[in-house]
């Protein structure tokens, strides 16, 4: 099973990094991420340099897309052109966005009237589409979630292995990351937020 996390010029390495590392720490058991760009090279909002992993044209192959966040995120859903390079489908895709990602979702129609979460900056920009915002970090409705807050995207990784692989994978690599002494109340914690997130698991 192969991730694209999207992630374009502008992007906030929190984002696109923890989602990616923690997805990877599953690769043995099939699940990988690849840091997925629309050029060669893109720089973060702070300066980083990252080549891609894979272009745009991985998308449409992937069996999960995250859409990554950053401080460009309204120049790209303006652009057609980077649109079209995000033929999502929620039918045999599990799709989620981080912080301003929210906007892409809603700018492709993907959302209907499913509310979303993200970042304090971002959110009266989701609501100029109609969208509502929830005061929460996590939420989850069939194939598509959203992840609110840099350190959300935890809860986005933890969602993407628990559905592919199951929770024991999902608590493994959150516990493998987590503080040392603090192993338990962080894996309880992440677990715990991506169940009150998803209603269809209460």
């Amino acid at each position: 099973m192969q991730v694209a996390v999207v992630t374009f010029d502008g992007f906030n390495e929190l984002d696109s990094f923890i989602a990616s590392a923690l997805i990877n720490r599953c690769r043995k058991d099939g699940l990988e991420a690849f840091i997925t760009t629309p050029t060669p090279v893109v720089t973060s909002m702070n300066g980083v340099e990252v080549s891609g992993q894979r272009p745009m044209d991985f998308i449409p192959e992937a069996d999960v897309v995250l859409i990554g966040s950053g401080v460009k995120t309204r120049d790209v859903i303006a652009d057609d052109r980077l649109l079209a390079m995000l033929p999502l489908d929620p039918a045999r895709q599990l799709i989620g966005s981080q912080c301003s990602g929210a906007l892409v979702l809603a700018r492709l129609g993907l959302l209907g009237g499913m509310p979303v979460c993200a970042d304090m900056t971002s959110r009266p920009f989701v609501e100029d589409f109609g969208v509502t915002v929830l005061d929460a970090p996590f939420h989850a409705e069939g194939n598509i979630a959203s992840a609110g807050g840099c350190l959300a995207s935890q809860y986005l990784a933890a969602w993407v292995m628990t559905r592919v692989l199951g929770e024991d994978a999902a608590r493994g690599s959150i516990g493998y990351a987590a503080p040392v002494g603090e192993r338990h109340e962080t894996v309880e914690r992440v677990m715990s937020a991506v169940r009150a997130g998803e209603p269809a698991l209460r």
